[in-house]
């Protein structure tokens, strides 16, 4: 009995000894993995990088820039049933637990003994705590140490943080594969919806795939991926969480992905890399690609999808008159045809035009087979799609070299043969709609250009198309491409001269010229488009009527090239503009983005706008931290509401860059371009427009520039590396057609409004031709001309030859100025 009780204690001593050691020991490796832990307090603060989002004017996605692809969602903004899902897939005893799942831990580390020695990765037992530790503070090292740490740091950030701030920090972090992290991206990247139109099959997969996203994939693995999804809707039901019949019908949802809509919707592309350009040259790369920035811009979606439209056809409709170039490449269509297309890089921003190749043809007809479409995750399509090019669909393409150069082909093998890649898209029939399974012979344009829409009144781009294909090319001709206006800049010099005295009745004489422009450079003999056609004396506004360029040199020559440049730069058409009188007739180079925001300052009166394509700028905490109107409002802060005080009012400081009367004046002369001169075409808008088109030297470039009291527009038209467009090729007959479509569009529900008169101004009826002023009563061939008070239309003129400085005294360069009531 006494050995008993003495075996007893020594017993019980050595288990004391034995747990205090353990306690120690216990302690002790607390203590060294603790001393170098991370700082779990950085959680509150953390800031994790969320993509930044670009929107159009009416709220439209247009485009988004990250490197992680996050939407930061407030644990409030996630649905109930969102979050079941995911606790039901990793952790269903979140809210009980201190950090640590003890009975998880027991269960993993037997099946670690039972595969010892199998190579078998060790399960996991990591509750969504120890999975926030690892992904914010630790690393994806597999070892017993980033265990221990990671259950350390758990327990720490229990007793530091809320459970629903954890959930919150989770929520957001996680990958869920195909680029997005966090519920609320992958929630749009996999079905193009917000979190809270989530079903709980769809809720179900996203829970599904912390674990192993590519191993999930929708599309690779898709009976795999179902299996994962229905073991989540099982934890569901077992934790009570739904019931039966919503379960049995989540099993029954097919797994549906669908593809997330972008800005291409409306061929956005230029537009939107010129907006990202100017984000990462205002806040840098870190900001615009982590920042989580929301940006509200300026574009109209449905002006650019007209603007887009109206564009390709008339780059289209000219690359087709120059005739057929032949096929992109040639493809052996032996075999599996698709596979071999596929290959090829297709533009994927030309939609309905598809990338081809001929199968079969004869005389009458070609099948052709389309490259096969990509699905998500990029495997492609089983199914290959055919069609057929009859010959009607090749009917305009004549052929723009060889023996039969210029003739229109009367078999489909004049044009094709098997193993062309070419582009098709649907033959539209008479009636207007597309031809079942006919298709037309499409080519690239190798010409191009670009267009910009502006609201005249703020600067803001609405429309903006900066080539055929941004997949092409994405060169923004728009803004990039520096190049000569042409005649569109004439506007600028009539409007210094109006500025300064001239008035729209003014004469000068249109008669050859000669240039003596110094020793060793030669002699300069500017002419008019149709040249050796005279109209001697003329009147500014039937000069610029018709674009008569000696009329434009001598009145350069009157006015000063030193005072057009420094309207041209109050214009922001040019930074500096050298005093040669080639300059007056638009041989510095621009861009169209210059060209229209000049051109809005002659539509808003002559206030100065900047164009802009960014509204708003707004940080990841919904802050404003850029505006650009930058009026202030009087009035409209009303925290009281309404209390019938005086109505809010715009305090417009902006420089007055011309006399709103002189702008009035030009404005009335380029309606005279449209009504009677070059840009005719635009005529059939049937609304108030006023333009100048223009043709650089050898018909290199051609351009159009206008407005209405609403919109304004430019065009260019001209090959990258300029090169002549062929005979009669102005801005007249390829710019203008493609601004009249798009005015006919985009102003179709404004009203008819004219151009504002400004106070001051005298409208008098003249003589069309002569500027002269006309008795009552009279009615043919008569206007009404715009006057400034202290001028009126001439009565008599006379010719100043020798005087005012002129080195020769030929007539030929004499301006014929007003009489009375004329220039003074």
């Amino acid at each position: 009995m006494r050995f008993l009780l003495r075996f007893m204690g020594f017993v019980f001593a050595a288990g004391t000894i034995v747990f205090l050691v353990g306690v120690a020991a216990a302690a002790g490796l607390i203590w060294h993995f603790s001393k170098d832990l991370p700082d779990y307090s950085q959680l509150q603060n953390y800031e994790p990088p969320v993509m930044t989002r670009v929107h159009a004017g009416d709220g439209s996605l247009l485009a988004e820039y990250s490197r992680e692809r996050r939407l930061y969602l407030p644990i409030q903004a996630v649905p109930k049933h969102v979050i079941n899902a995911f606790l039901a897939a990793e952790d269903k005893n979140f809210y009980e637990h201190g950090g640590l799942d003890f009975q998880g831990l027991a269960r993993a580390a037997l099946l670690y003994v039972q595969n010892y020695g199998s190579n078998r990765r060790p399960q996991g037992a990591s509750t969504i705590t120890q999975q926030v530790a690892k992904n914010f503070l630790l690393t994806n090292e597999v070892s017993f140490t980033r265990k221990i740490k990671e259950a350390l740091l758990a327990m720490r950030i229990e007793r530091a943080y809320s459970k629903d701030k954890i959930l919150e920090l989770y929520l957001n972090e996680i990958y869920l594969g195909l680029g997005a992290y966090g519920v609320a991206a992958a929630s749009l990247v996999y079905f193009d919806k917000s979190v809270n139109e989530l079903s709980t099959a769809e809720a179900a997969y996203l829970a599904a795939l912390p674990k192993a996203p590519a191993a999930l994939h929708p599309v690779r693995n898709h009976e795999r991926a179902i299996e994962r999804r229905n073991y989540v809707i099982d934890r569901l039901l077992e934790n009570g969480w739904i019931k039966q019949a919503e379960a049995d019908a989540a099993r029954k949802d097919p797994l549906a992905v669908t593809s997330r809509s972008s800005g291409h919707t409306f061929a956005g592309e230029y537009f939107a890399e010129e907006v990202r350009r100017e984000v990462f040259e205002r806040y840098g790369e870190k900001k615009l690609y982590e920042g989580g920035l929301s940006v509200r811009t300026s574009l109209d979606p449905k002006l650019q999808v007209v603007a887009r439209q109206a564009f390709v056809q008339g780059l289209v409709k000219y690359d087709e008159a120059q005739g057929w170039r032949g096929e992109l490449e040639k493809l052996d269509v032996t075999g599996d045809w698709g596979a071999k297309l596929a290959e090829i890089k297709s533009l994927s921003d030309i939609s309905p035009w598809r990338l081809a190749v001929v199968l079969e043809v004869d005389d009458k007809a070609a099948k052709i087979g389309f490259q096969p479409r990509r699905e998500l995750g990029g495997a492609l399509a089983k199914a290959r799609e055919t069609g057929t090019i009859p010959l009607e669909g090749v009917k305009w393409a004549k052929a723009a070299s060889g023996p039969r150069r210029g003739k229109a082909p009367t078999a489909v093998t004049q044009v094709l043969n098997r193993g062309d890649v070419i582009y098709a898209d649907p033959l539209i029939g008479k009636d207007g709609k597309p031809e079942e399974g006919q298709y037309r012979l499409r080519q690239l344009p190798e010409v191009s250009g670009a267009m910009v829409a502006m609201d005249p009144s703020t600067g803001r781009v609405l429309a903006m198309v900066g080539g055929f294909s941004f997949d092409q090319s994405q060169f923004n001709r728009a803004t990039q491409a520096y190049r000569q206006p042409g005649s569109s800049f004439k506007p600028f010099v009539y409007s210094t001269a109006l500025d300064n005295g001239y008035t729209p009745s003014t004469v000068v004489i249109d008669a050859p010229i000669e240039i003596d422009q110094g020793s060793g450079v030669g002699v300069w003999r500017p002419d008019n488009y149709s040249s050796g056609k005279y109209l001697g004396p003329t009147t500014l506004r039937n000069a610029l009527q018709r674009s008569l360029n000696t009329v434009t040199v001598r009145l350069a020559q009157d006015v000063g090239m030193p005072m057009i440049g420094e309207y041209a730069k109050r214009f922001g058409v040019y930074d500096s503009l050298p005093n040669y009188l080639s300059y007056a007739l638009g041989a510095g180079e621009t861009t169209v983005l210059r060209m229209v925001t000049a051109y809005s300052m002659f539509a808003n009166g002559g206030r100065r706008v900047t164009p802009t394509l960014i509204d708003r700028i707004q940080d990841r905490y919904g802050h404003t931290i850029y505006r650009h109107d930058q009026r202030e409002c009087r009035g409209c802060d009303a925290p009281e509401g309404w209390k019938d005080q005086p109505e809010p009012t715009l305090v417009d400081r902006r420089e007055q860059v011309l006399d709103p009367m002189t702008t009035y004046q030009i404005t009335s002369m380029m309606e005279g371009v449209v009504q009677r001169g070059t840009a005719t075409v635009v005529k059939e808008v049937g609304k108030p427009i006023a333009g100048k088109t223009g043709t650089t030297n050898d018909q290199k470039d051609a351009w159009f520039v206008g407005f209405s009291p609403d919109i304004a527009i430019g065009v260019y038209i001209g090959y990258d590396k300029p090169r002549n467009l062929g005979r009669s090729m102005t801005g007249g007959v390829l710019a203008a057609p493609i601004a009249k479509d798009f005015l006919k569009v985009a102003l179709a529900d404004k009203p008819s409004a004219p151009f504002r008169v400004p106070p001051g101004i005298k409208l008098i009826r003249v003589d069309a031709k002569t500027g002269m002023r006309v008795s009552p009563g009279s009615s043919g061939g008569t206007i009404l001309e715009a006057f400034k008070p202290g001028t009126a239309p001439p009565d008599n003129y006379s010719i100043i030859g020798v005087a005012d400085g002129y080195a020769t005294p030929d007539a030929d360069r004499a301006i014929i100025r007003s009489g009375t009531g004329g220039l003074y």
